[in-house]
């Protein structure tokens, strides 16, 4: 097995390698956030696509549950 591991080819400048390495990591990073990104996009997308197939007469139905975001007051308690 070889230890070629030097894909820069900076063996010479020290700052020379910082610099390409701190590059490599800021590349890998972005990779990583677009992965991120476009996995979360198409995920929204799935369900924006399942909810346009849904009957229009579904999406035009009253809130089944619409007291359920009304919250007592505390100290208000009616007994």
């Amino acid at each position: 097995m070889s230890d070629n591991d030097n894909y820069l080819a900076t063996d010479a400048d020290r700052m020379s390698k910082l610099r390409s390495e701190g590059l490599m990591l800021h590349m890998k990073g972005a990779g990583y956030a677009f992965v991120f990104c476009t996995g979360l996009l198409l995920i929204i997308l799935a369900m924006m696509w399942i909810g346009n197939m849904l009957p229009e007469e579904s999406r035009e139905t009253e809130d089944p549950t619409p007291f359920s975001s009304v919250l007592p007051v505390e100290g208000t308690h009616t007994a």
